[in-house]
């Protein structure tokens, strides 16, 4: 399996590892599946970094560095997923999530959220 992981359920798997569900952590530890942290939740980190809205020991880059020596691979954004982006259905207001989304949807990934809002998409997701 593939999975792209919602920024909130790689922050909880970093610090708050309890509020994931069981399904959620079992797909994060799975060893067999590839998990991706895109580039979307690290630029969203750091703005509520700058913000004083979020915080993560050492910041953005430790983030960064914790993404690679979990065995996560950071996802980028390429241009189908932005055109994917402008089509679809306005379910949720969230621009980063948005763009998870429109990955997720694109890359055929399944993605690791408790969002609800997400899950009225027509995407495969886990919690």
């Amino acid at each position: 399996m593939i999975y792209l992981l919602d920024t909130h359920t790689v922050l909880w798997f970093f610090d708050h590892v309890e509020k994931l569900s069981e399904t959620a952590l079992n797909a994060v530890l799975d060893p067999e599946s590839k998990k991706y942290v895109s580039i979307v939740s690290a630029w969203e980190l750091a703005i509520k970094i700058s913000l004083g809205k979020a915080k993560f020991d050492g910041g953005i880059e430790n983030f960064l560095n914790a993404i690679g020596e979990n065995g996560f691979e950071l996802f980028p954004i390429e241009e189908e997923h932005i055109k994917q982006v402008e089509i679809l259905p306005f379910l949720h207001r969230d621009p980063f999530d948005r763009m998870l989304v429109a990955a997720a949807m694109t890359e055929d990934l399944s993605l690791v959220t408790a969002d609800v809002n997400i899950h009225q998409y027509n995407i495969s997701w886990v919690w």
